[in-house]
C-alpha cells in the first residue's frame, strides 16, 4: 500500500493533462521521473482518472522497456553492451561494477538506494565505447579502474547532498 503522498503527486501530474487515453504515456513518464519507477499501485488510479482499464495502462507501461515497475537507485548506471562496446569491453567494466557494488545480474539496486546497474543494448554513443550512462550523463571510453573512481565519486556526491 502506498502512502497518500503518492496519490497527491500523481494528482498533480494528472492535473496537467487531459483525462484521455493519449496523456497515460506522459502521466507514466512523470510518474517515473519523480519516482525512479511507476509503482504498480498507481496504475489502476491513473487509469481510473484518464477512463481506461487497469489491463490497458499496465500493457502499455509494461510494453516499454524504459518504465520499470521496481524502485531504482539514486544513480542508474546504464552499462552498453551494443557491438562496439561489447568489442571493447564494456563486460569487465560492469562486472567491476556489480563487484564494487555487491550486485549480479538478479539483482539490480543496492540495498541503500544508492545505485542501480543495468545493460542497455545501445547508448548511440559507439565512438564513445565501452561507455555507460550515469542518469543522463555519458560516461566515454570506460574501464573498470574508470568505474571503481566513478562509485567513489558518486558516492562523495551523495554524502555531500
Amino acid at each position: 500500500m502506498l502512502e497518500q503522498s503518492f496519490y497527491t503527486k500523481a494528482d498533480e501530474i494528472m492535473n496537467k493533462y487531459p483525462a484521455q487515453e493519449r496523456s497515460l504515456i506522459p502521466i507514466i513518464h512523470e510518474v517515473q521521473e519523480t519516482y525512479n519507477y511507476v509503482p504498480l499501485e498507481l496504475l489502476p488510479y491513473i487509469a481510473k482518472h484518464i477512463g481506461i482499464t487497469e489491463t490497458k495502462a499496465y500493457s502499455v507501461a509494461s510494453f516499454y522497456e524504459r518504465f520499470s515497475f521496481e524502485p531504482k537507485g539514486k544513480y542508474i548506471i546504464r552499462v552498453c553492451d551494443g557491438t562496439a562496446c561489447h568489442v571493447r569491453q564494456s563486460l569487465p567494466v560492469l562486472e567491476r561494477l556489480r563487484s564494487e557494488l555487491g550486485l549480479s545480474d538478479k539483482k539490480h539496486t543496492t540495498d541503500d538506494m544508492l545505485f542501480t546497474v543495468e545493460t542497455v543494448s545501445c547508448l548511440g554513443a559507439c565512438s564513445l565505447a565501452p561507455a555507460l550512462m550515469v542518469n543522463d550523463h555519458v560516461h566515454p571510453a570506460m574501464t573498470p579502474d574508470k568505474a571503481t573512481s566513478l562509485i567513489k565519486d558518486l558516492r562523495e556526491e551523495a554524502a555531500k547532498s
